[in-house]
């Protein structure tokens, strides 16, 4: 007899419930630098956590819906709000959730799991959710940190994919997308400073993928 394990959900629930705060609520650097310049409008922030980036887009003049699937973990962010933030916080699997409309910039920041999670699906549904002249930002881990073993950093998706092996995964077999109405910014594995747990210092190389919707 089997004992099956916690679904997303009650996984991603507890881990924010029970752990504490998780992350900073600094924006993630890489997405802070590919918005650099942008015009604000419209912002779809898929798995937003505790809120960072969403909080960062709305101080930045965009409207943002911030869609994850711990209402604790939105809570938080939204315990961090500011009047004049325009978010609107969605609790959602994204396994299943559906965008409701199109957005200018749709960004999706290590959207990774230690649960099931259906990882490139719920990318290509969300490119679909660029709108024309818009702007689709993902950023993900690429590779093991130094100091964890493979167990530790472990994920549900197999794959840590580079930014070339994104793109193809986007268009591929998909009807909804034509790769011909899309340029490619960014594409690119760039390092970054990271201090270990034990304090050691060392870098780790984050997957980089901008496109822009053509109009």
């Amino acid at each position: 007899m089997t004992t099956e394990g916690p679904t997303a959900a009650e996984y991603w629930e507890n881990r924010y419930r029970e752990g504490g705060r998780s992350w900073s609520g600094d924006v993630n650097a890489a997405l802070a630098r590919e918005v650099d310049g942008l015009a604000p409008g419209t912002a779809l922030d898929l798995g937003s956590g505790e809120g960072g980036d969403a909080l960062w887009l709305a101080r930045h003049g965009w409207r943002v819906t911030a869609v994850d699937i711990s209402p604790t973990a939105l809570a938080v962010g939204a315990a961090a709000q500011l009047p004049g933030d325009d978010i609107t916080w969605v609790a959602a699997d994204l396994s299943d959730w559906q965008p409701p409309t199109s957005y200018d910039l749709v960004s999706s920041c290590f959207l990774h799991s230690l649960v099931e999670l259906p990882r490139e699906r719920i990318l290509r549904r969300a490119a679909t959710a660029v709108a024309p002249g818009g702007t689709l930002v993902i950023v993900g881990h690429f590779g093991v940190p130094h100091w964890a073993t493979p167990a530790e950093h472990a994920h549900a998706h197999d794959a840590l994919p580079g930014p070339d092996e994104m793109r193809a995964a986007l268009f591929a077999d998909n009807p909804d997308l034509i790769e011909a109405e899309w340029e490619v910014v960014t594409s690119a594995l760039i390092e970054r400073p990271f201090t270990a747990p034990d304090g050691s210092a060392g870098t780790i190389s984050d997957s980089v993928l901008r496109m822009r919707r053509l109009a």
